[in-house]
């Protein structure tokens, strides 16, 4: 099966637009034909890309922290053949070092938006007998590490939600696939920091292999994709049934230094 869909006459609706990943798969899908309405907090960022783009591609500003946006988002997006719900925050470092407030905007922005997205969009596809639903969910949605307790429950949950989206919608129409992508160069959560990977852990994926596992999601409509050197993608596998065994791992790996350099790294983020 083909592992790019001709998205010819379909819109899409990226969120988290303005950040590396974003942009590269709002790149694939406009390759392939779609109309991409492009979501974010930045609004210079996505005309910018909106300009570039071309035709096809309309800018549409929203913070998803906030819930009146996230509707108001989902009905400015109109009829949505492919929503990739992409936007994330990082959510790393231990849960007292969060406010409540901090911890909150994690929740809305990389779980609840992406829920209340669906219940807006998925009524129309499923009218349409047409459509197809991604989450970037991730590695650290597989398997749980020291210092990542508010991303975890975030990706852990927008998995998933993914994979019971999956079940409950075949033969419908509508596809559901859940991306899980490790570290990634070049930008995204991980690139933007600056920070380097310990020895061992094999090739960092770039936005580009996001994007092209989005693409791939779409026209074979596998559940769950992994976009992640083996050691990183390994610890997902392990963690059924030896979590006890994956989290010694990580900790002997110097996950905890890790996991607070990459604290550091985004706490203005937060």
């Amino acid at each position: 099966m083909a592992s790019r869909p001709d998205l010819s006459g379909q819109t899409a609706l990226v969120t988290g637009a303005t950040g590396g990943l974003g942009t590269a798969i709002a790149r694939a899908l406009h390759e392939q034909g779609a109309t991409v309405k492009l979501s974010g907090r930045r609004t210079e960022v996505l005309e910018s890309l909106a300009a570039e783009l071309g035709e096809r591609a309309e800018p549409l500003p929203a913070d998803l922290s906030k819930r009146e946006e996230v509707a108001a988002l989902a009905e400015r997006a109109g009829a949505v053949d492919v929503l990739v719900a992409n936007a994330g925050l990082g959510g790393a470092g231990p849960l007292p070092d969060y406010t409540l407030e901090e911890a909150e905007r994690v929740l809305d922005v990389n779980l609840r938006a992406a829920v209340h997205l669906t219940h807006a969009l998925l009524p129309g596809m499923l009218e349409r007998r047409r459509g197809h639903l991604v989450y970037i969910s991730s590695i650290a949605g597989k398997a749980a590490a020291v210092g990542a307790s508010l991303y975890s429950a975030t990706k852990f949950g927008l998995r998933g939600f993914a994979l019971a989206l999956h079940e409950d919608l075949r033969d419908s129409g509508v596809g559901v696939t859940a991306i899980c992508p490790g570290f990634i160069a070049e930008a995204g959560l991980w690139g933007d920091t600056g920070l380097e990977m310990p020895r061992g852990t094999g090739r960092l994926r770039t936005p580009d292999d996001v994007a092209k596992a989005v693409l791939k999601g779409i026209a074979t409509g596998r559940p769950e994709i992994d976009v992640a050197p083996i050691v990183q993608r390994s610890g997902g596998w392990f963690t059924g049934f030896a979590p006890r065994l994956v989290a010694a791992s990580v900790r002997r790996a110097g996950g905890a230094k890790l996991s607070a350099d990459l604290a550091d790294a985004q706490r203005e983020k937060r």
